[in-house]
């Protein structure tokens, strides 16, 4: 592949996530996006948890049980001349931490509303996330088929909280039983609603053309009475659709549809294509990188153990911010400075993999490994560089983690070791002798799920035990004496995490203050970067 081709080859990529509060329709919308691409045939039931087919993008057991995605999913598809990078991620804010590691690997995000509820609480920590980073956004409204909040409503409440404008592209002919479909500002024709379809076929494409055509008005009354009030409204008042204002983060487009009937789907895959950008420069602490250098570069944003229970495998997800990879290609690792040559690294369709023989920037790929790949690693093809921005979090919940079965105490740890190092929940080795194992989480379903896959991945029946501790912080000093110190004389209170970095637990704010007031010289840091590297320093 030449230089130039490799560059053509990046223009065509958009990697993307999905994000939403929980239960706004995300996973069903990847389902549709996946159907419509033509990437499956039949989307699953995500809420027939005892039905045969579950979410394509959710592959883990707990998730098929409880209906809910509880880690993200990696999904490249080929939609027009576009090759889609699609990454889904929990909505549930107890999975929050992932969330935003996914996000460091995307160019744009594609944010799901309930129309029933608008814009909520967990939606608006991510929209924080993406607007800190700059990322651009696409807004689709969901639920139009039920009785939903009114559509003008709904728009000022994306402006008020995006703090950014809201252009419609398309908008909704009545709600619920009344919803007669979408429409097309942009292109002037109506789509016309149908339930119930399960399998996507271009013939099922039904259009009015036209605003002023009598037909529309004819077939839905006052829902179009009320509509076209709206559409002359929001032409008055919106601004035109700039996608250079989107890219920098002052525009919106917004689509309403029914996800669970595939309807708007078809406008939201167009608009991917046409407005989200293709990969752009990332920034290293040794330089800039840009997209189309000849070399790879390429960063570890997530890590998944057990995705093949049957071979025990971890797999580290590596965004690709440069140049070309190649299967078998020689990689040096940043952190340890060794040298690997995966062969076996695939794509994604959920579970399924592919091997893959190269991939560009904005590509995600998965290399098997087992345990040389860590959460934030870089690899390259010799430069030593570090990406920034990978964030840990200062975890508000503790349990103490016991064995139920004494010989399965190396399970365990082994388990333990893994679930820290992917990023499932955060794993503390106290510095006193004989302390049990501390698990530490944003939301307590983390430590249902870190049980559920102990015993399931590991074969090992985890005890939970109530923890003294109600906070951590992570500890560093200039002066590594005094570091010494500090950790010696509270050595009841230190912890290390999965990459030995040192923690100070307190049972209660105060405790932490009066810590902070005794020891100046020491940093408490409430987030730290991979391999122990902190970078914010708020106690």
């Amino acid at each position: 592949m030449s230089q130039e081709s490799v560059a053509d080859e990046v223009r065509r990529r958009r990697t993307f996530a999905i994000i939403s509060h929980p239960d706004a329709g995300k996973t069903t919308l990847t389902e549709k996006v996946l159907l419509f691409a033509g990437a499956i045939q039949i989307a699953g039931s995500v809420k027939a948890r005892k039905a045969s087919r579950h979410a394509a993008s959710d592959w883990m057991e707990i998730e098929k049980q409880r209906g809910i995605s509880v880690a993200s999913s990696v999904m490249q598809i080929e939609y027009q001349d576009c090759v889609i990078n699609l990454l889904d991620t929990p909505g549930h804010q107890d999975f929050s931490e992932d969330t935003y590691r996914v996000l460091t690997a995307v160019d744009a995000a594609l944010m799901v509303i309930d129309g029933a509820n608008g814009v909520e609480p967990q939606t608006l920590r991510l929209l924080e996330v993406c607007r800190a980073r700059q990322t651009p956004i696409i807004t689709f409204i969901n639920k139009f088929d039920r009785e939903v909040k009114q559509p003008l409503d709904l728009i000022a409440e994306v402006e008020s909280h995006l703090k950014m404008d809201a252009v419609p592209l398309t908008w909704p002919v009545g709600m619920g039983k009344a919803f007669g479909g979408v429409f097309d500002i942009r292109h002037d024709r109506m789509r016309l609603f149908r339930a119930g379809r399960n399998k996507f076929d271009e013939s099922d494409q039904a259009f009015i053309e036209g605003l002023d055509n009598p037909e529309i008005g004819n077939r839905f009354n006052e829902s179009w009475v009320q509509a076209l009030d709206e559409i002359e409204l929001i032409r008055e008042a919106s601004p035109t659709l700039d996608r250079q204002a989107f890219l920098d983060g002052r525009q919106t487009p917004v689509l309403f549809g029914s996800a669970i009937n595939n309807f708007g789907v078809q406008e939201v895959l167009d608009t991917l294509v046409e407005m989200a950008p293709s990969p752009g420069p990332r920034k290293a602490l040794e330089r800039t990188v840009e997209p189309d250098e000849p070399k790879f570069t390429g960063v570890v944003f997530k890590v998944q153990a057990n995705m093949d229970p049957a071979h025990r495998d971890r797999v580290a997800f590596v965004r690709v911010s440069s140049g070309r990879f190649t299967r078998g290609m020689k990689l040096r690792v940043s952190r340890t400075g060794k040298d690997i040559r995966p062969n076996n690294v695939v794509s994604f369709l959920s579970q399924r993999r592919e091997l893959v023989e190269d991939a560009v920037a904005g590509d995600i790929i998965g290399i098997p490994n087992h345990g040389i790949l860590h959460l934030g690693d870089v690899l390259t093809e010799g430069e030593t560089l570090h990406f920034t921005g990978l964030p840990f979090f200062a975890p508000e919940l503790f349990q103490a983690v016991e064995v139920k079965d004494p010989l399965r105490t190396k399970q365990l740890r082994v388990g333990l070791t893994q679930l820290g190092e992917e990023g499932a929940i955060q794993v503390f080795r106290p510095e006193a002798a004989g302390g049990a194992m501390l698990l530490g989480a944003v939301g307590v379903l983390q430590f249902e799920v870190v049980a559920h896959r102990l015993k399931t991945e590991y074969g090992v029946e985890a005890r939970m035990m109530p923890s003294r501790y109600s906070l951590a912080r992570w500890v560093s000093a200039e002066d590594s004496k005094e570091l010494r110190k500090f950790l010696d004389a509270n050595m009841a209170n230190i912890a290390y995490d999965v990459v030995d970095a040192p923690a100070f637990l307190a049972s209660s704010v105060a405790q932490l203050r009066v810590a902070q007031e005794r020891y100046p010289q020491i940093q408490f840091h409430t987030m730290r970067e991979h391999g122990g590297k902190v970078f914010d320093q708020a106690g």
